[in-house]
């Protein structure tokens, strides 16, 4: 059950309902984090911001997703995992076998492996990576500023995979588990 109720567009008033209005436009739909998140027009929009910035990087959608996948499996948001995964079949065109990879921490690609296990060794550290952390990432060829779009993809997963697993929001994609009580 959820534990902060999600706003309907119907409800929805002042800076709110003009979020929800933008988002029913792009996406056809209100998705129930987006809708939770009303409950605080400055978080949404802040969500909105940052997601809509990152999404015109340099790292481009795929790996975005993967990124995502990773934290979020990290961090068992249930949300996240279903939402991502199904973006990243549906919308983005990744394969089952890469993103299962992609919870796992893993892909085949050494460059996108590369920012996955920064994104990774960034949750695990709370962000106090070192200098060998850094340069393993730049060895991969990544630049700074991909190295600071990494950065900004971790906390964006953060935010969203800590308001989620808080407000217990309701999945309103298909349901994918946490990979530690599925292959448990």
């Amino acid at each position: 059950m959820a534990r902060l109720k999600a706003i309907s567009p119907e409800e929805a008033t002042g800076k709110t309902k003009e979020l929800f209005n933008a988002i029913q436009g792009k996406l056809g739909v209100v998705p129930n984090m987006m809708r939770t998140m009303g409950n605080s027009p400055a978080l949404l929009e802040g969500y909105l911001n940052l997601s809509g910035a990152l999404s015109h990087g340099a790292l481009g959608a795929k790996t975005g997703e993967l990124l995502a996948l990773s934290v979020s499996e990290k961090n068992n948001c249930d949300y996240c995992l279903s939402a991502h995964t199904y973006i990243s079949e549906k919308l983005v065109h990744i394969d089952v076998d890469s993103i299962v990879n992609a919870r796992r921490g893993v892909t085949a690609d050494p460059k996108t492996n590369a920012a996955i296990t920064f994104a990774n060794t960034l949750t695990a550290k709370r962000g106090l990576v070192n200098d060998e952390d850094v340069a393993a990432v730049k060895a991969a060829g990544f630049t700074d500023g991909e190295i600071g779009e990494i950065v900004g993809h971790v906390a964006l997963s953060v935010l969203t995979n800590y308001f989620n697993n808080t407000a217990n929001t309701e999945i309103d994609f298909p349901v994918a588990k946490p990979l530690a009580t599925i292959e448990a």
